[in-house]
């Protein structure tokens, strides 16, 4: 064989080795694991409840993303973080995901304080970040084209309750806020509604410390000139705490005054652990109910959650399961994990999710920016102690007007 001939044969072999080891390792990358960072309280003073629906929500989703395949042929693997309710160790823990795990995107939070520190270093690294729970409109008011919300928004309820207000004949409303973005943006805006739509009613909103335990000295005066209508914008415990003192103290629910929670924390695993008669025949602002109709997607996701954890499902369930799947539905639209293709193909989703169909606003004015505005609710009635939510009742149905009449009042 001539020294040009075996030099050929050679660098043929040398060019056949090198293409086998090019594709070994892109087969490899392909089978690498798409990163979603998930940023949860899974430790007082956050509501861990809360932390807890909504790990499950994103696992339950992760197992029927990857048994279906996953997605480009690769698995969703979740990194959790705790951040314990606190802004500063969001901030931190979104700055981990993604400067050391190297995450995609990033979803789970669930208190608007936290999602409003998170989406300043997702913005700042230009990573995808879908609010799992944050109601406050200051998260989509910022603009930032990273961030969007399948959740539940604060205009949506502050409108739900300035209408319901209205259709209960109140005149005297009175309202309890923690002292957050969400709660005080809540109460804040509840105010404006009212203004528009129910000018007669006379409105005042309380702050309280989420961390208080004592809430005697701000219910105590309600006793002597009970309001029409108590209005309770909190996250657990302290949420648990303000019902059962009103309660103790005979303010609401009672023959005079209705007790309404904004918060929709009826549905919580442990309400009826901490919460007893407290909660007979409170009006609840309702995401999820056992009789709603679902898609065939959220039976599934409910389903499995059932049978994962023997519990009955929650909006909160819902909705992380969703913040995950959307993720997913962008990279496949995209084809890619880079942040502008994913951003673009959320823009142009139109996808039915577990609760409905899901497109995102990409108006740019204050709360509509990449939120899901037709996100469905309700309005339901305990009307017994430790009654189970599929037993509730149901006095708005979705996309209808509050019946007064179906409502029965405290005695």
């Amino acid at each position: 064989m001539s020294i040009k001939s075996t030099f050929r044969t050679h660098r043929t072999g040398l060019v056949a080795l090198a293409a086998g080891l090019f594709a070994f390792a892109n087969a490899a990358l392909a089978a690498d694991p798409i990163k979603v960072g998930v940023t949860i309280a899974q430790s007082p003073p956050g509501s861990v409840s809360q932390g807890t629906q909504v790990k499950d929500g994103v696992e339950v989703a992760a197992k029927i993303i990857n048994d279906a395949g996953g997605v480009l042929g690769r698995k969703i693997e979740l990194v959790f973080e705790d951040t314990q309710g606190i802004p500063e160790k969001t901030r931190a823990a979104v700055e981990k995901l993604i400067t050391s795990d190297k995450v995609v995107a990033i979803v789970g939070e669930h208190q608007s304080s936290g999602a409003l520190a998170a989406i300043e270093v997702a913005h700042r690294y230009h990573v995808p970040y879908i609010n799992t729970n944050g109601w406050s409109d200051a998260i989509r008011e910022k603009g930032y084209a990273e961030v969007f919300n399948p959740g539940n928004y604060n205009s949506r309820v502050a409108i739900a309750m300035a209408e319901t207000m209205k259709a209960l004949g109140a005149k005297r409303v009175v309202a309890f806020c923690e002292n957050t973005d969400y709660g005080v943006g809540l109460a804040k805006l509840l105010g404006a509604q009212l203004a528009e739509r129910a000018p007669g009613v006379e409105y005042k909103y309380e702050t309280l410390d989420r961390a208080g335990k004592d809430f005697l000295p701000a219910l105590l005066p309600l006793k002597a000139n009970p309001p029409d209508a108590v209005i309770e914008i909190m996250l657990p415990p302290a949420a648990y705490i303000v019902l059962n003192q009103l309660y103790e103290q005979g303010i609401a629910p009672s023959a005079k005054t209705y007790l309404y929670d904004a918060s929709g924390i009826a549905d919580y695993p442990d309400f009826w652990t901490n919460v007893s008669d407290a909660a007979k025949n409170m009006l609840v602002f309702g995401l999820y109910h056992p009789k709603m109709t679902l898609p065939d997607l959220g039976k599934k996701v409910a389903a499995d959650y059932t049978a994962k954890t023997k519990n009955q499902p929650s909006r909160l369930l819902f909705q992380a399961a969703d913040s995950l799947f959307v993720v997913t539905e962008a990279i496949k639209a995209a084809k890619s994990t880079e942040p502008d293709a994913m951003i673009k193909a959320l823009e142009g989703l139109k996808w039915t999710g577990t609760r409905g169909g899901v497109s995102f606003s990409t108006e740019k004015a204050g709360y509509r920016y990449h939120q899901w505005l037709d996100i469905p609710y309700l309005t339901f009635q305990i009307t017994a102690v430790k009654q189970p939510i599929a037993d509730t009742k149901i006095v708005q149905d979705p996309g209808q007007k509050l019946d007064p009449a179906r409502i029965e009042k405290a005695k």
